[in-house]
């Protein structure tokens, strides 16, 4: 390979923060648009503790999901940021950490074609055998054109862009021969270490992808409930994500449960639980039932039970609200009906007092009591969903005082409204507010009052899924809290 060099977006801003675009929202769109703020690897620490405080209010404590750092280009010696100011010393992704690391994402674009590890380990100065690492974990990936800068783009950021993305050099390249400007701008995930990229083309680089120690803590055989020649069905643990995430594919159920059954074929995911809850999901064995399945969805044949371990009283009937249509977590909820907004019901079945959990089952799974004033006792639901949207039973007892055992994200909200009711805009106490802007406010506020995702296990649990009619259904084990 050549030197692998790589011309940033910015490389005259490498030593320098660009705080206009430091907004949950233009973060939040960095993984579409991620041509994003510029800001040196050695101002992490202030750049992070400025991010953070514009997040408390505007996204609710929860962990930054990605920063975008400085591009630097190599091809003119230019100094490269070393990982001995902000970041631990990279080695390899496993062992596996106990806690994930800060926040890294880079954006880059290649000026000297070559392959890509070998690109990605001297731009960034990382080691190889941590980016053949980062690769295999599906923590990279490419475009062949750069996505379009967000509106806060610098002006030098949107001239490198132009630069790139001219029709003079654009037509040159015959990658992008009869592909539109729109599609040759989708990302797709690097697979091969040697995979050869070409000059112009984009790279993101996920350097922290998100960490599931607890994958090496379960025996996975023993959670496995059924194996077909269609679908396995596993007995999810807390902690684990399904299907991986867009940093992580290899810390996933879907590929430690492919493992243990020694299967050739990967297991594919048909639908999701979040990773804090536990309980029945389905892996299709082919490509044809996932598509099956997929349907059963969508025809609503597949039905599910979940238990919830409440931190109040529910009562038994069915429970409406309805959904706001963002999809960003918080996911807020309002018992009256709004134009556009998602209808959410569930059915409680039972409702039963049981004991709080002890210290040592709350240590074991990571379960935090987040400032509720009684942990004596709780309440196990049993609840049928009838509509499946995503943190539904979350959001919707925690709206009805009664949030989940251990839901870091929606109990300290529901602390919040219970010691001053009308801080919640869509709640029963909800206020009447002056204008839009007020209201606006109000709902930043209240997003505010909510807390960050929980790292294992919360009272909850998909306890039972069937579809055909029964034909097929199946049952998770005890819950943790039992």
């Amino acid at each position: 390979m050549a030197t692998g060099a790589t011309t940033a977006f910015s490389s005259i801003l490498a030593g320098s923060i660009v705080s206009s675009l430091l907004s949950a929202t233009s973060c939040r769109r960095s993984f579409s648009t991620p041509i994003n703020l510029a800001r040196t690897l050695a101002s992490t620490h202030s750049s992070l503790r400025n991010i953070n405080k514009h997040l408390d209010f505007n996204a609710a404590n929860r962990r930054l999901s990605c920063e975008a750092t400085a591009y630097s280009d190599v091809s003119t010696n230019s100094s490269i940021p070393t990982s001995n100011n902000s970041y631990p010393p990279y080695n390899r992704l496993l062992p596996c950490p106990s806690d994930n690391g800060p926040p890294r994402v880079e954006h880059l674009v290649v000026s000297e074609g070559g392959p890509v590890l070998e690109f990605i380990s001297k731009a960034l100065d990382l080691p190889p055998l941590f980016v053949s690492d980062l690769i295999h974990f599906g923590a990279v990936f490419y475009a062949l054109v750069c996505p379009d800068p967000p509106p806060s783009a610098t002006p030098e950021q949107i001239k490198i862009f132009k630069h790139y993305t001219d029709p003079s050099l654009v037509r040159k390249r015959l990658s992008i021969k009869g592909k539109t400007i729109r599609e040759a701008q989708k990302t797709f995930r690097i697979t091969r270490t040697n995979e050869f990229v070409e000059a112009g083309t984009y790279l993101r680089v996920h350097v922290h992808p998100k960490r599931f120690p607890r994958c090496y803590e379960i025996d996975w055989r023993s959670r496995i409930i059924a194996v077909t020649e269609s679908y396995v069905v596993l007995d999810k643990p807390a902690g684990t994500s399904v299907g991986g995430t867009t940093d992580n594919i290899e810390e996933s159920c879907a590929t430690f449960a492919t493992r243990a059954l020694g299967l050739k074929a990967p297991l594919r995911t048909t639908h999701q639980i979040d990773n804090c809850t536990e309980g029945c999901v389905v892996f299709a064995r082919t490509k044809e039932y996932c598509s099956v399945f997929h349907a059963k969805i969508r025809e609503k044949k597949v039905k599910k039970v979940y238990l919830a371990l409440a931190a109040a009283p529910v009562s038994i009937g069915v429970i409406t609200h309805y959904m706001r249509p963002i999809n960003i977590a918080p996911r807020l909820v309002s018992e009256d009906f709004i134009n556009g907004w998602y209808l959410c019901q569930l059915e409680v079945l039972e409702c039963r007092k049981v004991p709080w959990p002890n210290n040592t089952i709350k240590k074991k799974y990571g379960v935090e009591d987040c400032g509720w004033p009684s942990n004596d006792f709780a309440y196990e639901c049993k609840i049928n969903l009838l509509t499946g949207k995503t943190h539904q039973i979350r959001a919707q007892l925690a709206a009805c005082g009664a949030p989940l055992v251990g839901d870091s994200m929606y109990m300290p909200a529901a602390v919040a409204e219970a010691k001053s009711p009308g801080l919640d805009p869509f709640g029963k106490s909800k206020k009447e507010y002056a204008c839009d802007d007020v209201k606006a406010l109000a709902v930043e506020e209240w997003i505010a009052r909510h807390g960050k995702e929980p790292t294992v296990a919360i009272g909850l649990q998909a306890c039972h899924i069937s579809w055909d009619e029964g034909e097929h259904s199946y049952e998770a084990g005890s819950p943790w809290w039992r």
